[in-house]
């Protein structure tokens, strides 16, 4: 008899053995009773779960419906303690790189009036614009109406494209009748009452707040009292004021340097040659028919001199100083009649009275510098805008 023969632990018979019922084991597996099947859930965690789904299906809708609802009934009254929805309704090219924004509210309930009225009743305000992507919000401050559009809620803002500014950007990148998300009004400066003359230096888009002083200070005439502004106002093209001419006919050269030169520390100096006459064919822009029917409607109490930087023209001490000799003496309580107004780019207004200054989280007025306070007007309150 032959020995029977081992493989690994196993005798040759026991391995065709195991072979065998591992092929029937594998077979019957899906079959078997014995093999282990996944846990049922009871019907009380069935019901739960239905409970469950069908709870937050339900509040999803309500939610939904909520939301629809707030935005029917939602507030589109101008509000300075939150965001109000306006919509874009115009966007007109001013020049290569400013346009004129109309926005109004939804629906136009007559609410908007009375916050405008109280606003420029007070002085120069704004209005913040949110870029909801970056959540960072940018003041413009409102043209003033028109006697076109003075009964309905829009509001109107000259916004140059800054290739480095998030919030014009995202502006100009909208298209008509996109929702804005804005926040005011926001008071920068009061006129007080008893304010007759102001100066306005603006450079570029600064002419926003120009228009709104003078709106709000030559609304005050009457019979007796007739206060005048006077405006300077410096552009880098001739393109952003076309169509503006100086009235006075001065061709005294002047040397004067720029504000970006004195910016920059530079002693270089520019004479400004005679102004030219302009052309009637140039269509002038459309803050300069601002202008224009700003001085039509009050007639010899609005002047407008205008600087282009690419026409060597700046507004020079000789020039400021010819503006403030009509000064109103100062009343005995030593309150400033005459008021000086600068704003424009940063740059603009450190070289012509002094930069702002930040202090904890607010922006202050800093103290006077620049050319201004070397001219040393004693009859004038200065403030940058």
């Amino acid at each position: 008899m032959k020995p029977r023969i081992r493989l690994r632990g196993f005798l040759l018979q026991d391995a065709f053995s195991a072979r065998s019922l591992a092929r029937t084991q594998r077979r019957h597996a899906t079959g078997s009773s014995s093999s282990p099947q996944p846990p049922r859930a009871s019907p009380a965690s069935r019901r739960w779960l239905r409970l469950t789904l069908v709870t937050v299906t339900a509040a999803g809708i309500g939610a939904y419906i909520k939301w629809m609802q707030d935005m029917k009934t939602a507030s589109t009254t101008l509000n300075p303690g939150r965001f109000t929805s306006y919509q874009l309704v115009s966007r007109e090219p001013v020049s290569s790189t400013g346009s004129l924004f109309t926005i109004k509210p939804p629906k136009s309930d007559g609410s908007n009036l009375k916050v405008y009225e109280d606003a420029w009743n007070t002085g120069v305000w704004s209005v913040m614009f949110k870029q909801p992507q970056l959540q960072i919000g940018r003041d413009y401050t409102p043209l003033p109406p028109t006697s076109a559009n003075e009964d309905d809620e829009c509001l109107r803002f000259f916004i140059r494209k800054d290739p480095f500014g998030e919030v014009s950007r995202y502006l100009h990148s909208l298209k008509i009748g996109a929702r804005i998300e804005v926040r005011g009004p926001r008071i920068e400066c009061e006129i007080p009452p008893d304010t007759d003359r102001i100066l306005f230096i603006a450079g570029g888009t600064g002419i926003a707040p120009a228009l709104q002083a003078g709106h709000t200070l030559l609304r005050r005439t009457d019979h007796i009292r007739k206060p005048t502004i006077h405006i300077l106002w410096a552009n880098r093209q001739r393109q952003d004021c076309a169509g503006g001419y100086n009235e006075t006919t001065d061709t005294t050269a002047e040397t004067r340097m720029s504000w970006l030169y004195g910016l920059f520390g530079s002693s270089k100096s520019v004479t400004r040659p005679a102004p030219a006459e302009v052309a009637d064919t140039v269509e002038p822009s459309l803050i300069v028919r601002e202008i224009e029917a700003l001085k039509a409607q009050y007639p010899e109490q609005v002047t407008v001199q205008y600087f282009v930087d690419e026409e060597s023209s700046f507004i020079g001490k000789k020039t400021i100083l010819e503006c403030t000799k009509t000064a109103v003496p100062s009343s005995p309580d030593k309150s400033k009649r005459n008021l000086i107004f600068v704003s424009g780019p940063e740059g603009f207004i450190s070289y012509m009275a002094g930069p702002k200054l930040w202090a904890q989280g607010m922006e202050l007025q800093g103290p006077l510098q620049g050319i201004i306070k070397e001219l040393d007007l004693q009859d004038w309150a200065v403030w940058k805008l």
